[in-house]
């Protein structure tokens, strides 16, 4: 199975499924494969694992559908699996009010994991936005990561993109009651 014969998004929809993604190695072993099928081994070389941790880590997201084996190869008398992501793109439930947002805690735990003398461009602003505009920027957001995606070789170095659009809670006035 190619990338291209992946379907576009997989809907995480159980609680086994959210486990699944929420853990940091595995959400890292899910990066590796997102561009290339991989074996055990090259995996774990990846990401810096065991090959019995990557292999356990990979059985558990083989489980939730979140990977798949798209082909094999016999290499010694051993049957060598290739696995590969079973979507081009994963989409999370809403956290809710008050939930920890799972991509976000990885996106942090993977730029303070980067090498410190790495080139970054991080920023946050704070703008004062239209409903109308909210959306625009987020579709134009988007559509910039989906540009980008789409000529990303997989010979090149990871790169990693991340961006939240979000209307941040209001603090209670003083007083209880407007001015």
């Amino acid at each position: 199975m190619s990338a291209d014969d992946r379907p576009g998004t997989f809907h995480v929809t159980t609680d086994e499924q959210l486990r699944a993604v929420s853990n940091l190695t595995r959400h890292r072993i899910m990066a590796v494969l997102r561009f290339e099928p991989a074996t055990i081994t090259q995996i774990a070389d990846r990401v810096g694992l065991a090959k019995g941790s990557s292999s356990y880590h990979v059985r558990l997201l083989e489980r939730a559908g979140l990977v798949k084996v798209v082909r094999t190869r016999k290499v010694r008398g051993v049957t060598e699996r290739y696995y590969a992501m079973a979507a081009r793109s994963i989409e999370l439930p809403d956290p809710g009010e008050g939930g920890p947002d799972v991509l976000m805690r990885h996106a942090v735990a993977d730029l303070e994991a980067a090498p410190a003398a790495s080139e970054r461009h991080v920023r946050m602003a704070h703008l004062r936005l239209s409903e109308d505009q909210f959306a625009e920027l987020g579709a134009r957001l988007q559509a910039l990561a989906d540009e980008y995606r789409e000529v990303s070789d997989p010979a090149l170095p990871d790169v990693s993109l991340v961006f939240a659009l979000f209307r941040p809670a209001q603090p209670a006035r003083a007083g209880g009651g407007a001015e």
